[in-house]
């Protein structure tokens, strides 16, 4: 099992927290868990809204790249409709440079109409819109000079001349939401992410994602195996299921309340479901254990959530690589 860390960055401005604030908050959390061992740190993109404050993740990563040396640099996803795609092949490419080659890049489709609204952008042919810029980021990550001439893009023998430490291209994974999506996505032959928060109804429903991808991913043609679906799930440990639930179910209740998209009405439901990392260190170890056993191989918890703040997020950072990783299993 490999395990990271997520955080979508959910602002709340009627809270004694500023955007600042939780900047550095999250760069501490991103320094803490490099500390502890996690393999990587993902920042999510998003606009308009306190549903998540971190517009540009290339602008974030740069800054944490100088305060970190090892962990993996992730950013799920970046929203290829919404950019010129030269511009993100620089922004990242730069990212990838002044981190010595730890940029993970996760890409999407988006998903949210009011940021569609927001830049212009028609969400009825975000498919097409995606699947041309990523075509265009892959040739320019490999220093080709590239040409396209298209309702979405003009580009006439450009050529981006910072090429990423990582060839011919860092790691692209690609982003799910729907359990259909993870077939095609594994025929295309790119690492997967997936939210089951807002997936799916159950966790056992995850099995059969996985299959689905790896399926796809035997038919791409690859001769690697599948790397592993990362599954990015709400986490909050503590000693005793009561104790997490003291410390974490106002947070979360909050977060469902104030947030844009997702499946779960709260506590009870997303600890009954399952698709969750969140209870006492044994409960913690079980449930990762079940999703081995699913074919789930690397976890990104998301323990930040609700304006949890910094003390509870970091200890529960600490238990987790202390005492539930080793317990678990990590790969």
């Amino acid at each position: 099992m490999r395990y990271s860390m997520f955080s979508v960055h959910d602002h709340y401005p009627e809270e004694d927290r500023s955007v600042a604030a939780h900047y550095d908050e999250t760069l501490d959390h991103m320094v803490l868990a490099e500390e502890l061992g996690y393999e990587s740190f993902w920042l999510a993109e998003h606009h308009f809204h306190e549903y998540g404050t971190v517009p540009n993740p290339a602008v974030f990563l740069a800054a944490a790249a100088q305060r970190t040396n090892r962990i993996g640099l992730g950013v799920a996803v970046s929203v290829l409709p919404f950019h010129h795609p030269l511009r993100v092949a620089e922004d990242y490419a730069m990212v990838d440079i002044l981190s010595q080659g730890r940029l993970i890049l996760g890409v999407g489709s988006g998903y949210i109409a009011h940021e569609f609204e927001g830049f212009g952008v028609a969400g009825a042919t975000k498919r097409e819109h995606f699947d041309e810029n990523l075509d265009v980021l892959r040739r320019a990550f490999a220093g080709e000079a590239v040409s396209v001439q298209s309702s979405f893009n003009e580009i006439e023998d450009v050529a981006v001349n910072v090429p990423p430490v990582q060839r011919p291209h860092p790691p692209i994974y690609m982003a799910a939401l729907r359990r259909e999506s993870a077939y095609f996505i594994g025929r295309q032959g790119y690492p997967m992410l997936g939210i089951p928060y807002a997936s799916v109804d159950e966790l056992d429903e995850l099995a059969g994602m996985v299959a689905d991808y790896e399926r796809g991913w035997a038919e791409s043609g690859s001769a690697e195996p599948a790397p592993p679906v990362c599954f990015a799930f709400h986490t909050y440990c503590a000693e005793t299921d009561a104790k997490a639930r003291e410390d974490a179910e106002a947070p979360f209740d909050y977060y469902v309340r104030t947030r844009l998209y997702g499946k779960s009405a709260g506590w009870d439901e997303i600890t009954e479901r399952g698709y969750c990392l969140m209870g006492g260190v044994e409960t913690c170890v079980q449930r990762l254990r079940r999703m081995r056993e699913m074919g789930i191989g690397h976890v990104a918890m998301m323990m930040d959530f609700g304006c949890m703040g910094r003390e509870k997020t970091q200890a529960s950072m600490r238990l987790f690589a202390e005492q539930v990783m080793p317990a678990a299993g990590a790969g």
